[in-house]
């Protein structure tokens, strides 16, 4: 069986970036909102966070409820993990989601600073200093023959990007520009020649979806 490794519900602005400048604890995307980005899947009936019924159906729906679709393991980068820098002060920080991650599978970090690997709830994150085939390998013996997830953030993606690693990519753009921050691309059309691509605009109006899988 042929392990995918997959780039899921990946937002970005208008102008290319993933997140903004200025990550702090109180603001993981910088000065980018949130709200702004990823309020396609916010409306949707399968967003994992919904408390109240109801929720959008349709294109938004299915790419929220096919996140976590035939996942083994993800691959991250140290500044989705959280908002430090250098050398780890402790290892208090647990990582954003509280208790109970949503990813359930083992989670590779990418980082020059290791720390002993953990688990919360049904999710392990272990911190690896390796380059792109590497983590890839691991996260891939990890996964019991599912895919793999790079789950970003922009600086990641490109790297395994360059790497000519990534299998599938799913990138959904909001019309928001940022100007400034981690930039996944100028434009899509710089992935043309590794990728086949097709865009499709959300029946909603808040984001389009670019489809990438490799040629």
């Amino acid at each position: 069986m042929v392990q995918l490794l997959r780039v899921q519900n990946f937002n970005v602005s208008s102008d290319g970036f993933g997140a903004g400048e200025g990550q702090s604890l109180e603001r993981p995307f910088g000065h980018a909102n949130p709200g702004d980005m990823f309020a396609w899947a916010g409306a949707t009936a399968s967003w994992p966070m919904r408390t109240d019924p109801g929720g959008s159906r349709g294109l938004d729906d299915y790419f929220t409820r096919d996140f976590s679709r035939n996942i083994g393991a993800e691959i991250m980068g140290r500044n989705k993990f959280g908002p430090q820098r250098g050398p780890w002060r402790d290892h208090e920080w647990l990582g954003w989601w509280g208790d109970k991650p949503p990813f359930r599978t083992p989670v590779f970090v990418m980082t020059h600073h290791v720390r002993p690997s953990f688990t919360l709830s049904d999710t392990t994150f272990h911190f690896v200093d390796s380059d792109p085939a590497t983590v890839l390998a691991q996260a891939r013996e990890a996964a019991g023959g599912k895919d793999v997830r790079l789950g970003g953030g922009a600086t990641t993606i490109r790297e395994f990007l360059d790497a000519g690693l990534v299998d599938t990519l799913h990138v959904a753009v909001s019309p928001v520009e940022l100007g400034s921050g981690a930039r996944l691309w100028e434009s899509p059309d710089e992935l043309f020649d590794q990728f086949h691509h097709e865009s499709v605009p959300s029946p909603s109006g808040g984001v389009t979806h670019h489809l990438f899988w490799r040629r």
